[in-house]
């Protein structure tokens, strides 16, 4: 019965009850530990499942789509166009956040003795993620160059943490491959190109477990928020709501409006049509809070749904789960602004300019992980010259707006994906899909 009802149906169900779940759990006399100690570890199975086939499918896919490219040239051109897309998103993507947060003043009205509270209750929290930033700040300004070349591919394979280098060694590989002779390569482009399917199969037996993951990690996830005196989280969640809903505004913004105006004017692909094929991938960032961990699915179900070529969408979407984090941008650009707000600071023009290219460099290192963005934040706060300690004020709601974030990062990963690959010819005039017993044609 149950795999009768599509895929992205199944998380939302899973979405749903997990949160009715959680919500009992914190509203009767139910202990948190049940929840805590036997669901949420088929959430953490779950997502470590999709974590242990991210390094090998980025590695796969990256070496069969560069070597598959045929020429240097060709590469050099989608890289561009990649890149460069990416960086116009992300650049739009700071700017609305900041139109949206100098509009509407979300720090303003928060109370001072709330601005307190919040302080105090996550003081110890703020000063972990301070020291992690210094350490950034820390190092050279060129550091990031020099953390993209690994000192061993094996120990960099092992920490997806480290995806960036991970990317950097198969688009080498790629490369390599194209410049040797093509009987030596041949077999080397087949044992990858075999590698990525086998892993694009593991990828489904992952997903049938993917409503009960989903399930679990959205009960538990309302069971942390709560804690011992779900009362007082409620409260503080209230007290930053006008804060949340600007960073949700914008995040919406970015989905409903500039994504859609981007795929118009460089594709022919109805932005319905877009969005019904990428939601599988949606649906699993927001439980997951993971661009990495949902790149599987992402690529997936762009080339299967929308058609996009297997050499574009292996190099474009890694990329972009690595580089490209729009939704951690807004946000980031949002909440310096509120902070410093809420501190009395007011912010020039300068001081704004300054948060656009520093959360812009700073989403280029950003993990994409759960929690990323906040010490990458703190950079960008450093920058302005507001004390980073005002992180406490934000991470109440952090953990929530992270779910929604990184919906936008993925979005903007397909976005940018099924652009290239219209302008590279690389697109099918009509939307395509395959059949498939995970997610059946509607």
């Amino acid at each position: 019965m149950l795999k009768k009802i599509p895929l992205h149906t199944q998380i939302i169900i899973g979405l749903i009850l997990g949160l009715v779940f959680g919500l009992v759990v914190i509203k009767t006399s139910l202990p948190n530990s049940f929840t805590l100690d036997y669901i949420k570890p088929i959430g953490t199975i779950f997502i470590n499942s999709l974590k242990m086939i991210a390094v090998p499918l980025v590695l796969a896919s990256l070496v069969v789509g560069v070597s598959n490219l045929g020429d240097i040239s060709k590469l050099s051109r989608i890289g561009g166009k990649t890149i460069g897309t990416y960086l116009v998103t992300t650049v739009l993507a700071i700017s609305i956040g900041l139109i949206l947060v100098n509009v509407f003043k979300p720090g303003k009205s928060l109370p001072i003795e709330t601005r307190e509270n919040l302080m105090k209750l996550y003081e110890g929290d703020a000063g972990s993620r301070v020291g992690q930033a210094a350490e950034l700040q820390e190092q050279s300004p060129l550091q990031p160059l020099v953390d993209i070349v690994p000192e061993n591919v094996f120990l960099a394979a092992s920490n997806n943490g480290a995806m960036l280098q991970v990317v950097f060694f198969a688009i080498l590989i790629g490369i390599a491959l194209l410049q040797i002779p093509k009987e030596k390569g041949t077999p080397v482009i087949a044992f990858f190109d075999g590698l990525n399917d086998v892993i694009i199969q593991i990828v489904n037996y992952i997903m049938l477990i993917a409503p009960y993951g989903v399930f679990a990690l959205m009960a538990s996830l309302i069971v942390e928020i709560a804690g011992e005196n779900p009362d007082s989280a409620v409260e503080l969640l209230l007290a930053l709501l006008k804060y949340s809903a600007v960073v949700v505004g914008g995040l919406f913004t970015m989905i409903l409006l500039v994504y859609p105006l981007i795929l118009k004017a460089f594709t022919k692909v109805p932005y319905l049509d877009f969005f019904k094929a990428i939601r599988p991938a949606q649906l699993l960032a927001f439980s997951t809070s993971s661009s990495s961990a949902t790149l599987p699915v992402t690529m997936k179900q762009v080339e299967e749904e929308l058609g996009v070529s297997e050499e574009v969408s292996s190099f474009v979407l890694p990329l972009g789960a690595t580089v490209n984090m729009d939704g951690t941008s807004l946000y980031q650009g949002v909440a310096a602004v509120f902070i410093a707000q809420a501190l009395g600071m007011d912010l020039s023009l300068t001081q704004q300019l300054m948060i656009v290219l520093t959360a812009t460099l700073a989403s280029i290192g950003s993990a994409g992980v759960p929690g990323a963005g906040l010490i990458m934040l703190i950079i960008v706060l450093e920058s302005i010259g507001v004390p980073a300690a005002g992180i406490a004020l934000i991470i109440a709601p952090d953990r929530i707006l992270d779910m929604f974030r990184t919906v936008v990062n993925v979005t903007g990963d397909a976005t940018v994906c099924t652009i290239v690959a219209s302008t590279e010819g690389e697109l099918p005039d009509g939307l395509i899909r395959k059949s498939n017993p995970l997610t059946p044609n509607e």
